[in-house]
């Protein structure tokens, strides 16, 4: 679908609560939508190993590895939603595994001189989010960001003359600015080299983040400039700094850049009018400011981080147990699937303090729902507490307390009795792998 003339595209920001040690500011909207095009799915296991890279920059998503069992798991969306959580990702978004060139560009203006080296601003952001992505795709997903501009590149407007707002579609103030960083960048850069662009703006341009989160993604535009023959289709931009105040900046205030990131390779937003009240701090699409935080297990089979042999798809009636290896561990049975008809169905991984996930504070089997007829930033995943109103077991800054204790532990059990579902955790995996062992019941009909 094309976006619609000042059409307003994912829902605007809302101001972050001004308060210094627990943030809660609504992340980034304004994407611009794509026309869903249908793809060839694999039937291929996969290797498990880092693909080969493609031939040339800005290739489009790879659909997630599946087996024929799989087919009652790939939920789909409408085409008119907006950055469904469907599989496989639609085309018009940045490919997520392999080798991904990101083109990196240090901004400011002449009423927002660059503060320091346009370098540092950098180091603000790399290595770290590298490191993250390699992490979170257990190495499936070589980020390499690129800096054929090292200095400030400055733009021939002030930056006040854009009108930007927190929010902001891709009106003509972000056409403008688009085109004039293209033009600028353009002698030194060719841009059919990257596969999307990350774009540092000087952390004085605009509000403290404290106030306003201007950090915005603009995902499979249709409307973007053409610059080298090709789209500046997928475009992030991150404005001031994440910085609350607790000293922690130097360790968590890169997270933005993996969350906008997120959009370029297709990931809607998981948090609500309610900030992160629908996934807490379970996904860094839902929260991702303090502690660091990984992706939940159905996005990264959505990014093609999984083989097929790591998803089990649940759909005959009947009970069935396994063994679920933590998810920031590589090797094992990652994510169970439970589809509830052909947009939604109940997701199940297990949860521990391991890899990116720095602050759990009760390992446990995660269960959520996914529907991929949610629009971004409306909750499109929600995750079930194991122990509703509880107030959750983490004082951690920037995490949300009361879904920090939601994942169940050995001996509980969730249930939909209206479907005939019930998911229980019977014990921890006795061979000493820190698997837990899940059974699964689902009615007929």
């Amino acid at each position: 679908m094309q976006p619609q003339p000042g059409r307003r595209r994912g829902g605007t920001r809302a101001s972050a609560v001004p308060h210094r040690r627990h943030i809660r500011p609504r992340r980034a909207a304004a994407l611009a939508s794509v026309t869903a095009l249908t793809l060839a799915v694999s039937t291929s296991a996969g290797t498990g190993h880092l693909p080969p890279p493609a031939t040339t920059a800005g290739a489009g998503p790879v659909p997630p590895a599946r087996s024929t069992a799989h087919r009652p798991c790939l939920i789909s969306g409408e085409p008119t939603v907006q950055m469904s959580e469907g599989v496989p990702t639609p085309g018009g978004y940045s490919r997520s595994t392999g080798t991904v060139h990101a083109l990196t560009l240090m901004v400011d203006f002449s009423d927002a001189p660059g503060q320091g080296s346009a370098l540092s601003r950098f180091r603000e952001f790399f290595p770290q989010t590298q490191q993250w992505f390699r992490t979170s795709s257990y190495g499936r997903l070589d980020y390499r960001p690129e800096t054929p501009i090292p200095d400030w590149l400055r733009l021939p407007k002030p930056f006040r003359s854009y009108g930007i707002e927190r929010g902001a579609p891709f009106d003509p103030g972000y056409r403008q600015l688009i085109q004039d960083i293209v033009s600028a960048a353009d002698p030194t850069v060719d841009f059919r080299s990257y596969d999307f662009l990350n774009v540092l703006m000087t952390p004085n341009v605009g509000p403290s983040a404290l106030d306003t989160v201007l950090s915005v993604t603009f995902a499979g535009n249709t409307q973007a400039p053409i610059a080298d023959g090709v789209p500046v289709a997928n475009a992030s931009f991150v404005y001031s700094r994440q910085d609350d105040g607790s000293g922690a900046y130097d360790l968590t205030g890169y997270r933005v850049l993996p969350h906008e990131n997120g959009h370029v390779f297709g990931l809607p937003d998981l948090y609500t009018q309610e900030g992160g009240g629908a996934v807490g701090h379970w996904d860094i699409m839902s929260e991702d400011w303090g502690a660091n935080n990984d992706l939940v297990g159905w996005h990264k089979w959505k990014l093609g981080w999984l083989d097929a042999n790591q998803v089990a798809c649940v759909a005959a009636p009947g009970t069935s147990e396994y063994t679920l290896t933590p998810l920031g561990r590589t090797g094992g049975l990652k994510l169970l699937v439970v589809p509830l008809g052909r947009n939604t169905g109940y997701a199940v991984e297990l949860r521990t303090r391991a890899g990116n996930d720095e602050a759990v504070c009760r390992p446990g089997a995660l269960i959520y729902k996914v529907d991929a007829d949610v629009e971004t930033g409306q909750g499109p995943i929600r995750v079930y507490d194991s122990h509703r109103d509880s107030g959750g077991c983490t004082r951690t800054p920037n995490v949300h307390a009361e879904l920090s204790d939601a994942p169940f532990a050995p001996g509980e059990e969730f249930r939909d009795l209206r479907r005939g579902i019930r998911v229980s955790v019977v014990g921890v995996d006795p061979s000493g792998s820190g698997g837990y062992q899940v059974r699964v019941t689902r009615g007929r009909g």
